[in-house]
């Protein structure tokens, strides 16, 4: 029966749809090509917000922090990402985000989950960056979700997946200004009341897709901790970078 149903259905890469060679049962396929532009990070980055940094071999076992975290004042304590917001990862995204590829969800879930693995503590609660209402009702789903809650399952994990609300919409951030950025999601995001049951002193991990400024974060670990959460880390399927 699987031979037929590989005849029928063979292996595909998950971004760009050419054929692949099959990797076994749980094996995440991404044809050679795409496979080369998917800078997943593995190795030294920001223990802040997950991006890479450069590795010369001296900071092995050292607490990493990039130039734009001491810069700026974080209200989460930890982040990873799983890759580079460039290439596959962007296509991979954007495609689960806006062209309702749902099954992609499983295998970007479990990048993330590998790459959050060093975030986990007891009793941490797991919730995903709200979509407003009016915008989910566009989308159908909020991807952010989708990923969430099967990060938590792999884990083991609560998931909340309604934890954070958005208290009004807020214009789309691409093109703003770092300043334009944070003051357009000031304010916006709270703690559902009738979900902040049991929140006070436990850690969140707070999943997003993507991580540009930092913004939607910041605002979201602010409405976190205002409730009484204890520490805040976050978790990004992908990080945008600097151009050098």
């Amino acid at each position: 029966m699987k031979a037929a149903l590989m005849l029928l259905y063979p292996p595909q890469c998950l971004a760009c749809g050419a054929g692949v060679a099959d990797g076994g049962a749980g094996a995440v396929h991404l044809c050679a090509a795409c496979w080369s532009e998917a800078a997943f990070i593995t190795g030294a980055c920001c223990d802040c917000c997950g991006v890479p940094l450069p590795d010369d071999g001296t900071g092995a076992g050292q607490v990493l922090v990039c130039d734009d975290c001491l810069s700026a004042v974080r209200p989460w304590s930890r982040g990873r990402a799983a890759l580079v917001y460039a290439g596959t990862a962007r296509r991979l995204i954007l495609a689960l985000k806006h062209g309702d590829r749902l099954d992609l969800a499983p295998p970007l879930a479990g990048w993330l989950a590998r790459a959050a693995a060093p975030l986990v503590q007891p009793g941490m609660i797991v919730a995903p960056v709200p979509l407003h209402l009016h915008r989910l009702a566009r989308r159908k789903y909020n991807q952010a979700a989708q990923i969430s809650g099967r990060v938590a399952r792999q884990l083991g994990l609560e998931h909340r997946a309604d934890l954070l609300i958005r208290l009004r919409p807020t214009r789309a951030q691409d093109h703003r200004s770092v300043a334009d950025r944070f003051a357009n999601q000031q304010g916006a995001l709270a703690v559902h009341p009738r979900r902040a049951e049991g929140l006070a002193g436990r850690p969140v991990l707070l999943v997003d897709d993507v991580m540009a400024s930092g913004a939607t974060i910041h605002a979201a670990a602010l409405a976190l901790l205002a409730a009484g959460a204890g520490p805040v880390s976050v978790a990004v399927l992908a990080r945008a970078v600097k151009d050098p």
